[in-house]
């Protein structure tokens, strides 16, 4: 209905109609348009806001295939002469088995070769570009696993951990994706703590899905930490990729899900990914 029907409607008035029931309806008629006008004002905003937000989101995507497409030839090109510089190392060190110096430091360009390596893995995690491979697992056990595999450097660090994961709801995803995710998610929680403190995994899956929650009791995140935590390449850490969340950002995306960055309600930072329930019905 448009403005001049919506005025003729409410000034329809009977002849008889005195001055003050014609100025009554007109008023009625000014307030009707002045609420249609602020609702389509609202719905405009709205509409505008979630245009900028798929145009930005489109970009951040468009950004990352390109990222993503470097990287990968990067990562390939550094695989592929490490393999050879290692080899040479390992002629290196038996000639020099009677020079404590020398081994020490060859100790130093084997270090700094392992980190390079990480790097590579990390990179050619971030690029992968393959569907999940479904599968229903116990979040329990995998959960149980990664903690059992960082007991030393839990133990090394002072830091206790608890998990409060059902045992009896199993949930359906790509398992390989979704141990790397979470395994991101602890390490990220355990340079939070050099000093010690408490780190907790909490999960549900219920009838809105997985949810994967991972809180630890460091400084928190400042509001560009939180802001750009996902971004490829951004980080805090000294000597860090900027990879860690970013892959987990990869991971959740491909199983429809997402993964948010918070401060918890104490002290430190909280990580929540989650995967719908929808996607892991028709996975299954």
């Amino acid at each position: 209905m448009n403005e001049d029907q919506m005025l003729a409607d409410a000034l329809k008035l009977t002849p008889s109609a005195d001055l003050a029931t014609v100025l009554d309806a007109w008023q009625a008629a000014t307030v009707r348009l002045e609420q249609t006008h602020e609702a389509l004002r609202a719905e405009v905003n709205r509409l505008t806001d979630e245009l900028e937000k798929k145009n930005r989101e489109l970009a951040r995507k468009n950004r990352l295939a390109d990222l993503g497409q470097m990287a990968a030839h990067v990562a390939h090109e550094v695989r592929n002469n490490l393999v050879p510089v290692t080899l040479y190392l390992s002629l290196l060190r038996r000639r020099l088995a009677a020079d404590p110096e020398g081994q020490t430091v060859l100790d130093k360009v084997a270090a700094g070769f392992t980190a390079l390596e990480a790097t590579v893995n990390d990179l050619l995690h971030f690029t992968s570009d393959r569907d999940p491979l479904w599968r229903t697992f116990s979040l329990r056990k995998l959960v149980e696993e990664l903690l059992g595999s960082l007991a030393p450097q839990l133990a090394a660090q002072s830091i206790r951990a608890t998990a409060d994961v059902p045992e009896d709801r199993p949930v359906t995803a790509d398992r390989d994706m979704l141990r790397r995710a979470v395994l991101n998610l602890l390490l990220n929680a355990l340079d939070a703590m050099p000093d010690g403190g408490l780190l907790t995994v909490r999960a549900s899956a219920g009838p809105e899905g997985l949810e994967l929650a991972v809180a630890d009791t460091g400084p928190g995140l400042s509001d560009d930490a939180r802001r750009r935590a996902f971004e490829p390449f951004f980080t805090t850490k000294p000597g860090g990729t900027g990879l860690g969340l970013a892959i987990v950002c990869r991971i959740a995306e491909v199983h429809g899900g997402e993964v948010t960055a918070a401060n918890g309600p104490g002290r430190g930072a909280l990580f929540t990914l989650r995967i719908p329930a929808r996607v892991q019905e028709a996975a299954a």
